[in-house]
């Protein structure tokens, strides 16, 4: 294993064990059964180990104590070797990686053992560096999981962090499903800390001196409650059913967990804590948070009302939507995009929606349309579906005549096996072509009629709509929505995109005769339509209008 432990050049060894308490590790065997399995290694191949490091520390990040100790050891010539399990236990990031890849092709270090492989200054550097690449790259993406992760909990209503004093965690639940409950044990004890805090009689201080001495309260730990933990307990608005995730993030969310005290109750506390320039932020529903990213550097937009107190005392409350600024842009600067108010941002959407509207006429026309070229397909349809049905009855038969083949044993088994599988599969893509003809019209007839709804109504129904509708809409229009120097950009989907080529000509057309006075007029509306290339696109039978 060892192709450089001769008597000429012996080579001595720095053993390195290293476990984090972090979730990256914990699958990885403890710091003990390291060193155990390596120290075998090490006795079957020969290796001298003159010292044993170890440390329980995240190497996601520089600043490891022992590690540095080691390296800097190996530099001063103590020793030329490193046994441990896997490279991921040296580095999980490109700094430490890169010293070590540095020694290793500079011969500082010239050989490192892991369990299963080595090492040498000799081998293709490619390998090493995929190696610890692939450790620094499974760190980011356990960060991105873990944080997506969090936000997902965060909006299913539960607090994705420890559980406040007064509740616990269930981490007899599986991952992915613990929840947030009450401590059956020190639940109603604090809820009565909040009755002294509410009843104006009582101090922070004083409460906490009651409940440590007369109450004999602990916290999960055993310990005493700090005096930083009284005023955080009484300023959180966790306990009133509410919490903001990440933190400072303006990003709000109603908790699913029991909450303690009401919200009048935590208002109350509030302005006995003289927080009255500082009133507990609202939750509110915004329709378009999560929706639309910031076209400088990537990160998604929130929301935050303002109220705006004038002069003569009359009091405006505004809706601003901005970037959150949680990412730098592509050159490392910090973000520079300024809010947006919901009027401004809501009648920029109105335009966009007035683009693909269509009027009833145009709507009318092409349903009439689609039918009659339902009916002209509907025979070459019919014939096609008997043909299939004719090439499905006979694979059907073909399959019974092979069964019987085998049963006289005309073939053998494996001819058996293989013909029938090729039957079997000839029968299931006929099938599919059965139901494919069957229910594409359908299909087509059923995405054109809400395709034209939409381009009918969206505008009118975002204008007067909830926010749940206006969501709805937005999300219809495009799945990568950008807001830039306070400009959304949007791109509609297709088949929407049809719909908005369209749109000039069908008001072009519809223009010219208005105001409608007649179905005389829209009698030669339709006729027009009919003869615009733009929306009847095609000459032969199987033409749509904007599909």
């Amino acid at each position: 294993m060892n192709r450089h432990n001769n008597k000429d050049e012996k080579i001595k060894y720095f053993l390195y064990a290293r476990k984090s308490s972090e979730s990256e590790d914990r699958q990885m065997a403890s710091i003990e059964s390291q060193i155990k399995e390596l120290e075998k290694i090490a006795k079957q191949e020969k290796f001298e180990i003159v010292k044993i490091f170890s440390e329980s520390k995240s190497a996601k990040a520089p600043g490891r104590e022992v590690f540095n100790e080691m390296t800097a050891r190996i530099k001063k010539g103590e020793a030329q070797g490193i046994i441990c399990w896997k490279l991921n236990r040296l580095a999980r990031n490109p700094i430490d990686g890169g010293e070590v890849s540095w020694m290793i092709q500079q011969g500082v270090i010239q050989h490192i053992q892991t369990f299963g492989r080595s090492y040498y200054p000799t081998d293709n550097v490619i390998v090493m560096a995929v190696e610890l690449g692939m450790a620094n790259q499974f760190i980011k993406d356990l960060s991105v999981d873990t944080q997506r992760g969090l936000r997902n909990k965060a909006e299913l209503g539960w607090y994705p962090a420890p559980a406040r004093l007064g509740y616990l965690n269930t981490p007899d639940k599986n991952k992915g499903m613990k929840i947030i409950v009450k401590d059956p044990e020190r639940f109603e004890l604090v809820r009565k800390m909040f009755d002294l805090m509410i009843s104006g009689a009582y101090t922070p201080p004083k409460i906490l001196e009651i409940a440590t001495n007369k109450w004999k309260f602990r916290n999960v730990k055993g310990k005493p409650i700090a005096r930083s933990t009284i005023y955080d307990l009484f300023s959180n608005p966790f306990y009133c059913g509410e919490f903001e995730y990440p933190k400072n993030s303006g990003n709000w969310y109603i908790g699913k967990h029991e909450p303690m005290i009401t919200k009048d109750e935590y208002d109350r506390i509030q302005l006995f804590l003289g927080k009255k320039a500082k009133p507990r932020p609202r939750t509110h529903e915004f329709a378009f948070t999560g929706l639309i990213r910031c076209g400088e550097c990537g990160a998604l937009i929130t929301a935050e009302d303002k109220v705006k107190h004038q002069k003569n005392g009359n009091i405006h409350n505004y809706t601003y939507y901005h970037c959150t600024k949680q990412k730098r842009t592509e050159d490392g600067k910090k973000c520079s995009q300024l809010s947006i108010e919901k009027k401004e941002l809501e009648k920029q959407i109105a335009e966009v929606l007035k683009g693909i509207e269509v009027p009833e006429t145009f709507k009318e026309w092409a349903f009439d349309w689609i039918r009659d070229e339902n009916k002209n397909e509907s025979r070459d349809r019919n014939r096609i579906i008997l043909n299939h049905q004719k090439q499905y009855q006979s694979c059907i038969k073909r399959i019974d005549n092979l069964i019987d083949m085998r049963a006289n044993e005309e073939i053998d088994e494996k001819e058996f096996k293989n013909k029938k599988f090729e039957l079997k599969r000839e029968k299931k893509e006929i099938k599919k072509k059965l139901n494919d003809c069957d229910k594409g019209i359908d299909d087509w007839l059923e995405e054109v009629s809400l395709l034209l709804g939409f381009a009918e109504n969206a505008r009118f129904r975002f204008e007067t709509g909830n926010l749940q509708i206006k969501k709805e809409i937005l999300v219809a229009l495009d799945s990568n929505l950008l807001l830039k120097d306070r400009k959304l950009f949007v791109k509609a989907q297709k088949p929407l995109l049809k719909v908005k080529e369209a749109v000039p000509e069908v008001r072009a057309i519809y223009d010219s005769f208005e105001p409608v006075k007649s179905g005389l007029d829209k009698a030669k509306i339709k006729v027009l339509f009919a003869q615009n290339p733009i929306l009847l696109p095609g000459s032969d039978s199987n033409r749509r209008p904007i599909d």
